[in-house]
């Protein structure tokens, strides 16, 4: 088996070798960091969606138990 100037070349590797991969590190350390805000965010808006609904489920739930208690009286009354 013959070593070739390419074997040798890919089995060391020298300093321009770790430059690139710290540059590439960086970039992907940049975007992550963007993803990560963009999922920061999707939440934050989760959160408030989720604030607005229970408050429009709380809000519905006391309408049904108002009709409820409306709809008995008129039964009670026609009873009589």
């Amino acid at each position: 088996m013959t070593v070739t100037k390419e074997d040798v070349e890919r089995v060391v590797r020298g300093p321009a070798d770790l430059e690139e991969q710290i540059h590439q590190l960086k970039k992907q350390v940049e975007f992550l960091q963007g993803k990560c805000r963009k999922a920061g965010q999707a939440i934050l808006d989760l959160e408030l969606q989720k604030s607005g609904l229970t408050h429009e489920l709380d809000r519905l739930s006391e309408e049904n138990s108002n009709l409820k208690i409306m709809l008995k009286g008129n039964q009670n009354g026609k009873e009589k």
